[in-house]
């Protein structure tokens, strides 16, 4: 397969608990740099964004109680060799969420920080979904399409 006919589809999902902490996992996924990154990962065939960022963030974190879900934003990758897109989804959750590492081979653990506090070094993806969020500029090479909520 060619890298025109190729692409990736991906879903980042903000988790939001009520004091407005954040969910990041730690991803220590070999060959690739440790970082943190949201909830997350591809789009099957056949699901919205919404519907992947619900089954991402249970089979990631074992978190089912999803409050509220909403579309931000699809942010593309403009410097990938393939065709790169990511659904960015907001999801409240309770205040007392857990989160479990149920991918041992990816995540060594899950925190909630403080937006104020985002550490760093991010996924890429992660990066671009979380400074959409936050109001901040796109990181350098990603386009992002912000989601007008119609009235």
């Amino acid at each position: 397969m060619s890298s025109i006919e190729q692409s990736i589809i991906g879903v980042g999902a903000i988790v939001i608990r009520p004091d407005g902490a954040v969910l990041l996992g730690y991803r220590d996924k070999p060959g690739e740099s440790p970082c943190w990154c949201l909830p997350g990962g591809h789009v099957e065939a056949g699901e919205s964004f919404e519907t992947a960022a619900v089954r991402e963030i249970a089979e990631e974190t074992g978190i089912t109680e999803l409050q509220c879900l909403d579309m931000l934003a699809v942010i593309q990758h403009l410097n990938s060799s393939v065709s790169n897109a990511t659904g960015a989804v907001l999801a409240t959750v309770q205040q007392d969420a857990e989160a479990l590492v149920l991918e041992p081979e990816v995540f060594t653990e899950w925190r909630w920080f403080s937006p104020s506090a985002i550490p760093t070094p991010l996924f890429p993806a992660s990066q671009a979904v979380l400074a959409h969020w936050l109001g901040d500029e796109s990181p350098t090479g990603w386009q992002t399409y912000s989601i007008s909520q119609a009235v």
